[in-house]
């Protein structure tokens, strides 16, 4: 039986990175998670360890923080592609690199004060090869919204296991995850993103829904019209079902208005909207 190495990749997961910007009495704090991923010319180490064709872990970790100084974080995204390009020009045993990025927001309190941002996370992943080719996914996750009515979920297949009743009125609520694919150069990466994430917003409380699908499609759709600098957008969406509570024990109606907020088990609806002529995804989303 004849046995070989299969695709691999190893390197350093959740390096936590804060970077304090002091303009005066005026602080300017950027917060990220950062994970990097390297990949190439890795045989020996995994058939013999021979670490010859290997950079540390330890000193991707490292890379992070001292780049962070010398060049600063603006975009996570710029901030990505700078790591990247560092790895595989860096190294010639380095053929790809993969660094995904999460940013927690703050909000000022003062000039040196701040409250973590209870909403959601900004994403990003960047690949770049050693050929000088590379991608950029940006994204959020834990976006959480709700309608709490204009949603409705009725004429599904129904079996003999089927217990659920039809609804033309139920309450609508999801966290979101969204992740989307930039054509090429993207002039402004801070102005794409928040575009991308009113899209999502107007999109969700615009829609009269029929399904959790139906309004995933109008807000990608509409992030796309909006947005010529991308080209296809991943949406995962929960469904975070609410169910009218029975309250006739005790000799109360219940016209939606009290409902239990049901944690698990829940819906999971996924799906992707891209432009028909969207380029070739590549490592895109690897």
């Amino acid at each position: 039986m004849s046995i070989k190495l299969g695709p691999n990749r190893y390197g350093k997961a959740e390096t936590r990175l804060v970077r304090v910007v002091r303009d005066g009495p005026v602080h300017h704090v950027k917060d990220l998670n950062v994970s990097t991923s390297l990949s190439g010319d890795m045989e020996a180490v995994h058939l013999t360890g021979d670490n010859a064709a290997v950079l540390p872990t330890d000193t991707q970790k490292n890379t992070a923080y001292a780049l962070a100084k010398k060049h600063g974080v603006g975009q996570i995204e710029e901030f990505a592609l700078l790591l990247a390009g560092h790895f595989v020009d860096g190294q010639p045993t380095v053929h790809h690199a993969r660094v995904e990025i999460d940013e927690y927001g703050w909000t000022r309190r003062g000039p040196h004060s701040f409250v973590r941002d209870g909403g959601e996370v900004r994403t990003c992943v960047v690949h770049r090869d050693r050929d000088g080719r590379s991608t950029v996914v940006s994204g959020l996750k834990d976006l959480v919204l709700m309608n709490t009515t204009g949603s409705e979920f009725h004429g599904y297949i129904v079996d003999e296991y089927t217990t659920l009743p039809p609804t033309t009125d139920r309450v609508l609520a999801t966290a979101v995850a969204a992740r989307w694919r930039h054509a090429g150069d993207t002039p402004s990466y801070g102005k794409s993103y928040e575009q991308v994430r009113q899209c999502l917003l107007d999109a969700f409380a615009d829609t009269h829904s029929l399904s959790l699908q139906q309004t995933l499609y109008a807000m990608g759709e509409r992030a796309l019209n909006t947005c010529p600098e991308i080209c296809e957008i991943r949406l995962a969406m929960p469904n975070k079902h609410h169910f009218a509570v029975d309250l006739s024990p005790f000799g109360l109606d219940n016209e939606n208005e009290v409902f239990h907020a049901a944690d698990r088990p829940y819906g999971l609806i996924e799906g992707s909207v891209l432009r028909e002529d969207a380029p070739g995804a590549g490592f895109a989303w690897e």
